[in-house]
């Protein structure tokens, strides 16, 4: 299960006021806080309001698995609710985040026969179809097109507001997110530095040039 931003789940203005005037007060995390942690019992979902969250998978031999980045406006934990089955990965934030808690009574009463049950379906076959997209890539790409598709996909808005977009993911995280070593990633990484695709800093990827990584990632993929 590869999931990412562009999988992210688009909730009507309605829909998602619904979700906000149900839930707790607002709480303030720090980045590297645990939102979610694995194997947990579902007891609540967490709307995020601002920040950026990844998602971790951890085997039980210890590796660790990046499924998806989340932004804004996104219902984290659903799945376990809605199934009754511990969590099935951590969720971690990657910078300041907000978030409100939807106890899980309260959230199944509301998903039950109303609009909200028909955009989680939707929202969860977005993210399938998505998820086969990064299997595909995985089995088919060469490292340079698959690294280029991941930064597009993965890439959120810079800090500065402007059209740069920002990776703030480590090159381990990049690695753990394709199914390529740190080496291999920091390799590729650098040829983009010298074509003037992308400036790497510590922890993140700033994309300055999308027009040329579209190109090498083929297909048109990604939204910068």
């Amino acid at each position: 299960m590869w999931l990412c931003e562009t999988g992210r789940v688009e909730f009507s203005a309605r829909t998602w006021g619904r979700l906000v005037e149900a839930a707790g007060v607002e709480r303030r995390h720090r980045a590297g806080a645990e939102l979610l942690v694995q194997g947990a019992p579902p007891t609540h979902v967490l709307l995020l309001i601002s920040g950026r969250v990844k998602v971790a998978y951890r085997s039980a031999e210890g590796k660790v698995l990046l499924l998806a980045v989340r932004g804004e406006r996104e219902l984290l934990g659903s799945m376990g609710v809605l199934t009754g089955r511990p969590r099935s990965a951590s969720v971690i934030a990657m910078r300041e985040c907000v978030t409100r808690t939807l106890m899980a009574d309260r959230f199944r009463s509301l998903t039950r026969g109303s609009d909200l049950e028909a955009e989680l379906l939707q929202g969860a076959f977005a993210r399938i179809t998505e998820g086969e997209a990064w299997r595909a890539d995985i089995a088919g790409l060469a490292a340079g097109p698959r690294l280029a598709r991941a930064l597009l996909r993965l890439a959120g808005p810079g800090d500065g507001g402007g059209p740069v977009g920002e990776v703030h993911l480590s090159q381990t995280e990049i690695g753990q997110a394709i199914g390529l070593s740190r080496a291999v990633v920091a390799g590729e990484l650098a040829g983009l530095r010298r074509a003037g695709v992308v400036v790497t800093e510590n922890g993140r990827v700033l994309i300055i040039d999308p027009s040329m990584l579209r190109k090498l990632a083929g297909s048109g993929h990604g939204a910068v």
